[in-house]
């Protein structure tokens, strides 16, 4: 999406307000009680006020101060290390559980030469629970910092200073694990691992986390990452393993995961920075495919939450067919230009459809022949398409965390952009995926990865429903998008019932858009992005199409 607007945030302005008390020039508003305005009071004409130290930290003083907090942990003053940081009571409690929960003994700080105020150690320990004993090191960091009031050196307390990775409220805990391992199996029966599917190494972890309980394995004794409770079910990150002392027996958990295409998704995805795949069977939702690159990290994508550019188009064009604004073989014009709330769009390269139907305008991906319909709409239109019969925004119960879209009610100009996928739509690869997975079956099914009779969970269900002539009609402008519009040139040769859509998604300070493709062939769907590439078709479309044709 181009635009020809720029906004801009305006702020007011605050006064600052001088005076002199007792030969102290304050600055600040009219509260006289302030630390400042007390000291000042109190302070004599001639009196020197005691100097707060200001300014970077000597190399020596960032040295001094983290090996003084050392040596205070190492020795068991958790008290007197706590005092070396600027939260001394949360880092006391924190440094208390470490040494509580996660049984380390014979331990040896080791600090590193100092990097501006960042000085890294290492850690070396021993830890044991009831007889099974390990050796186990890892490096992490502090940061010292002076302290606002005092000026002295301080450490800053974060939770990544005890093991890298930790957030608030994690703890590392040595014992027995709160859940068996599992032996993860697609939907076929083969095994699933991370060092066969390295993308897969978190959902795998996630899915240990939440249902090892729920099969016949036993738990080993291990050092893990406990994760604080998110407020938000699918938010919830797993415990990770970084330790085994003995060994549990896996208990076998089966996924909707077909380990041809999971191999087919990471082999696309592989080598092409941040880019992500998901691929799901239309006519149940089971998920058979996640892959990222890199291989490790967040999960982007089931759980990314980018703009899904003009694959956007799917739910808009059912919007408008739904409401008899227009049909594919319409009469239905993309100019040039269009103005919406102020804001002036524009096609790629200013191209326009002078005179042609609608299933021209999606096959080609015209902006303003959606754009245009902005003003016909309420500003919920969107929303309630998106939630109502693609089921985004639903509160998905997949067994993994996911985020499971936004389509937010918007008004004027970023209502219209959300037409085409930008404002504030926000999906990912599983999301989008879903997308086409509804136009091929015709309605809404959840994705999931775990069978929901295996924990009692309840699927999202849709509301509402595409009218016939609607479900038709998407059908057959997707399949003209992948034989003769921006998608053929990714799906060509590929038989079958199939459909595509092409997108590319604009965001602030980057040269070019991210890429998007989604598409269906037969009880397949899958979409993927690329981050920062260009046209959805020429760099998000090879991934989709090694999905499809490995299925």
């Amino acid at each position: 999406m181009r635009r020809e607007v720029k906004y801009g945030l305006i702020g007011g302005s605050a006064a600052l307000v001088a005076g002199v008390v007792g030969g102290i020039t304050l600055f600040g508003g009219s509260d006289d009680t302030s630390p400042q305005a007390v000291r000042a009071a109190d302070t004599k004409a001639g009196d020197q006020v005691p100097q707060v130290p200001t300014g970077p930290l000597t190399a020596d003083e960032v040295h001094t101060t983290a090996q003084q907090f050392l040596t205070a942990w190492q020795s068991g003053d958790t008290a007197k290390a706590a005092g070396l940081t600027d939260s001394p009571d949360t880092a006391k409690g924190a440094l208390a559980d470490f040494a509580k929960q996660a049984r380390f003994s014979k331990v040896r700080l080791t600090p590193g030469a100092p990097a501006g105020d960042k000085v890294p150690y290492t850690v070396a320990a021993e830890i044991g629970f009831k007889g099974a004993k390990a050796p186990f090191s890892y490096g992490t960091s502090v940061r010292v910092q002076r302290d606002k009031t005092t000026g002295e050196p301080r450490v800053a307390w974060q939770p990544a200073a005890l093991y890298p990775g930790l957030g608030k409220g994690d703890t590392l805990r040595t014992g027995e694990a709160e859940a068996p391992p599992i032996k993860a199996v697609d939907r076929n029966g083969t095994e699933l691992t991370p060092e066969a599917h390295p993308a897969l190494a978190g959902v795998l972890e996630s899915l240990r986390s939440k249902y090892g309980d729920k099969t016949d394995g036993k738990p080993g004794v291990e050092l893990y990452i406990h994760r604080a409770k998110s407020a938000e079910a699918n938010g919830q990150q797993p415990d990770k393993t970084l330790k085994v002392l003995a060994k549990g027996t896996p208990g076998v958990l089966k996924t909707t995961l077909d380990a041809r295409l999971q191999a087919a998704a990471e082999k696309a995805v592989k080598g092409k920075s941040s880019a992500s795949a998901a691929a799901v069977r239309p006519s149940t939702g089971e998920i058979l495919a996640l892959a990222n690159s890199p291989e490790k990290g967040f999960n982007v994508a089931a759980q990314g939450s980018l703009a899904p550019g003009s694959t956007m188009k799917v739910v808009t064009a059912a919007l408008l067919l739904d409401k008899g604004l227009t049909a594919p073989d319409k009469p239905h014009p993309c100019p040039q230009y269009v103005t919406v709330g102020g804001w002036k769009f524009q096609n790629l390269n200013k191209s326009e459809i002078k005179s042609g139907t609608f299933a021209q305008s999606f096959a080609a991906s015209c902006n303003n022949a959606f754009i245009s319909q902005a003003e016909k709409l309420a500003d919920d239109d969107l929303t309630k398409e998106a939630r109502d019969v693609f089921g985004i925004g639903l509160n998905w119960q997949t067994g993994i965390p996911t985020f499971d879209g936004a389509v937010p009610v918007q008004h004027d100009a970023q209502m219209a952009a959300s037409l085409i996928g930008q404002g504030g739509v926000r999906m990912n690869p599983l999301t989008v995926a879903s997308l086409a997975a509804t136009v091929r079956a015709g309605s809404f099914h959840q994705p999931y990865l775990v069978a929901p009779s295996l924990d009692n969970r309840t699927l999202a269900k849709a509301p509402g429903a595409m009218k016939p002539e609607t479900a038709a009609g998407l059908k057959s402008l997707m399949r003209l998008t992948a034989t003769s519009g921006t998608g053929a040139e990714a799906m060509a040769g590929i038989g079958g019932d199939i459909g595509a859509k092409t997108g590319s998604a604009e965001v602030d300070n980057q040269d070019k858009p991210n890429a998007w493709f989604t598409a269906y062939r037969d009880d397949v769907a899958a979409a993927a992005v690329v981050p920062a590439s260009g046209h959805g078709g020429s760099n998000a479309g090879p991934v989709v199409r090694a999905i499809l044709t490995a299925s």
